[in-house]
Order: structure tokens, then C-alpha cells, then sequence
């Protein structure tokens, strides 16, 4: 994912980086198009350009590209340009999904991008929550949002409090092509926003889809009480760009009003996070690699980073950890 829909208005272009890769998104009367933004002519950068006549025009000489990469025109030139293999632009496949922009940058990219349950679910209400690109590795955010025992610290208060701690089980399940870890618990959490969100919150189910989602469903007794998928794309090798997707069962409360909420009380948390993982990756810069090890409470162990780096896990269940959350 690099880019939600509502952002990319027709008749313009926008770079977007995506695994160091530049790209120039663009919204012409024929749908979006994504190329490499590199004019193939002298290399100047497609995403200045402007959406003219159904095509991308680079503002350096005005060849026009379609979205399959060929080129339209050649201005002053009067010949037919469009069966010219060379002068085509590299194109990039590109959908768009319930408001999210997708693009593959290779062949053996799925026809569809592969999305976690109620992505798209009519039944639920559903808004998108981005804040820029963030300084760190996409993987080291995949990370902090699976583990639960950041957020008695960083987070005192607002998720859960470092003071006042409850007794949960931890329940990890490998799928072969990800993992989950329920948290099993019998009351909400001390921090703020469990006990106006969510008051009756009795198990959350945070689960990794490879390489870069992971979707967290926090239930009650009898109902889904909030779901979270947050896409964290590579931008570079030192950033990314994460997006959140937020759902929450239709009610009596207006979409609006619960979107106000749930961004009010998770503001200060990203913003948390995003310092941690900005920090984080500036001691592993300085010492030129990071290096980790594995405490009593990463349970998860190697399995992320086996996944990330596109391995397979042995299906099970693990038995279940008892800690103080």
C-alpha cells in the first residue's frame, strides 16, 4: 500500500516511495496509473508533471504517458509514438481497494492484494488514519505493535500503566504463513482509553500477515469491539509510511463521533511510538547493526523475523504463558 485514495485527487500526480523505489501516482478521467518516476527521455521526475489529456506529462520536454507506460506524444514531433517499445515509461500494476492505493513492483506479485478479515466489511464502520513516513525500519513497527509489554511503559496510562498491572494469559498460535497472540484477560486494562473505549474487553487478538500488516481485534463477551489492520510499507531503507485502518461494529453512536474519540485517545500513542522507533533505529544507525536478544517476555522469539523474511512456521499452538500486563 503507498497512498490512500482520498489523497490522490483526479487530475494530479504524487510521489510516493515504496521499497526505495520512487513512484508517480496519478488520477486521470481513465482511473489511477502508477510508473516508476523516472522519464525514460532524461530521467527527470514524472510525479512534477501534470495529468493532460488522459495522460502524465513531464514538465522537463511534455512526452505524455499513459498508465500502461506508453508514450502518447511527443510535442513538436509529428509522428506516432505509441507503438515505440523504447520510449515507453516503466509501468507499475496499481488497484485501489476500500480507499487504500496499491501497487506491485514485481511480475509475481498476487493479481489482488491479499487483506486480513472485515478490511472491507460492510456491517462495520470503517476510516483511515495516516501520519506521513516515519524514520525507522518497516519491520522494527511490525514488531512493537506485537509485542504487549512495550505499552506498560511507553504508553503508561493511556493503553495500560506500569503501577497497576493485571494477571493475562498469552496464547501464541503459528499459521504456517503468520502468527497471532491472543491476550486473554478477565477485566479491561487500567489505561485510558480501555476504560472509555472499551469497556467490556475480555481478549484481544493481534495477528501478523507477512510481510508488512498486522491486523489487532480486541472482542467482548459476544462482539467485536474495535479491529485495527495497520500496513507498514518500506519506503526507504531508514523509513516507512504506516497506514491504519479502523473498524468498529455499527451502532448508536455516529461513525464521526467515533472516530473523534478513538483519535483523541490514540493520538499521544502513535505519536510514542513513532519517537520510540525514530530513537530506536538512531542507536542501531550509530552502532552500524542492530542487535538484539530475547527476553522472558518475547515469546514470540524468531518467528517475526522468520516471517518477514518470507520463511514458513510449523502450524501449532503454543501452551499458554501466564504474565502481568
Amino acid at each position: 500500500m503507498v497512498a490512500l485514495s482520498k489523497d490522490l485527487k483526479r487530475g494530479k500526480a504524487q510521489k510516493v516511495m515504496c521499497c526505495d523505489t520512487p513512484v508517480a501516482l496519478f488520477h486521470s478521467e481513465e482511473g489511477i496509473g502508477a510508473l516508476v518516476d523516472r522519464c525514460p527521455h532524461r530521467n527527470y521526475p514524472l510525479s512534477e508533471g501534470r495529468v493532460h489529456k488522459g495522460a502524465l506529462e513531464c514538465p522537463y520536454h511534455g512526452w505524455r504517458f499513459a498508465s500502461d507506460g506508453t508514450c502518447i506524444e511527443v510535442p513538436g514531433c509529428l509522428v506516432d509514438t505509441t507503438h515505440e517499445q523504447r520510449l515507453k515509461a516503466e509501468a507499475l500494476r496499481v488497484v485501489e481497494r476500500h480507499g487504500g492505493i496499491f501497487v506491485a513492483l514485481s511480475d509475481a506479485a498476487p493479481p489482488e492484494p491479499v487483506l486480513p478479515p472485515d478490511f472491507g466489511n460492510p456491517e462495520l464502520d470503517h476510516f483511515w488514519w495516516q501520519q506521513g513516513t516515519w524514520v525507522g525500519r518497516a519491520y522494527d513497527a511490525v514488531e512493537n505493535v506485537m509485542d504487549p509489554f512495550h505499552t506498560n511503559h511507553l504508553h503508561h496510562g493511556f493503553i495500560r500503566r506500569r503501577d497497576r498491572r493485571l494477571p493475562v494469559e498469552l496464547i501464541v498460535t503459528s499459521h504456517g504463513d503468520g502468527i497471532d497472540m491472543a491476550i486473554e484477560q478477565t477485566q479491561p486494562d487500567y489505561g485510558l482509553m480501555s476504560r472509555f473505549l472499551e469497556r467490556d474487553r475480555s481478549r484481544s487478538v493481534s495477528r501478523y500477515y507477512p510481510p508488512t500488516t498486522v491486523q489487532a481485534r480486541w472482542e467482548g463477551e459476544t462482539k467485536l469491539t474495535l479491529c485495527v489492520t495497520a500496513i507498514f510499507t518500506p519506503a526507504t531503507g531508514n523509513s516507512f509510511t504506516p497506514f491504519a485502518r479502523f473498524s468498529t461494529p455499527k451502532g448508536l453512536a455516529p461513525s464521526w463521533l467515533k472516530q473523534a474519540a478513538i483519535r483523541l485517545f490514540l493520538a499521544p500513542v502513535v505519536s510514542q511510538d513513532r519517537r520510540a522507533l525514530e530513537r530506536q533505529h538512531e542507536v542501531m544507525s550509530h552502532f552500524g547493526q542492530p542487535k538484539f536478544i530475547s527476553g522472558p517476555g518475547d515469546i514470540l522469539k524468531t518467528r517475526l523475523h522468520r516471517l518477514w523474511n518470507g520463511e514458513q512456521l510449523e502450524p501449532g499452538t503454543d501452551p499458554a504463558v501466564e504474565v502481568r500486563l
